[in-house]
């Protein structure tokens, strides 16, 4: 299948998925979070596909990639969030290892297409 739009790509998809579970656990944390660890959480992830997208829509691969390796550091700054609401007791093990083990996969999928690029 030929990939017309990011919207064709899985790690868009995905990552998109992981924005509605971040948007669905963060309703539950404390009111005072609120524009603490919940706003941080949403914008990591909102970062994901949203560079993804930005970096598609690029001329040059480099370009791309260079999206690509801000989504990466998106996934790494998303992680760090999940662990600290773990460790405050704002999220269950399971889920925290759920959503850690999607960002991972994430990051697995956004090297792979870096590394497809190549460099121009």
């Amino acid at each position: 299948m030929k990939i017309k739009s990011y919207k064709d790509l899985n790690i868009w998809k995905r990552s998109i998925e992981l924005v509605e579970d971040i948007y669905k656990i963060t309703k539950n944390f404390p009111k005072e979070e609120i524009y603490g660890l919940t706003n941080q959480l949403r914008r990591s992830a909102v970062s994901i596909p949203s560079n993804i997208a930005e970096g598609f829509a690029r001329f040059y691969n480099k370009e791309y990639r260079q999206f690509l390796f801000i989504s990466l550091g998106s996934c790494a700054e998303l992680s760090t969030q999940i662990i600290i609401a773990l460790r405050l007791d704002y999220l269950e093990s399971k889920e925290s290892d759920k959503l850690l083990n999607e960002i991972d996969e994430i990051s697995k999928m956004t090297m792979s297409l870096i590394k497809k690029l190549g460099t121009d």
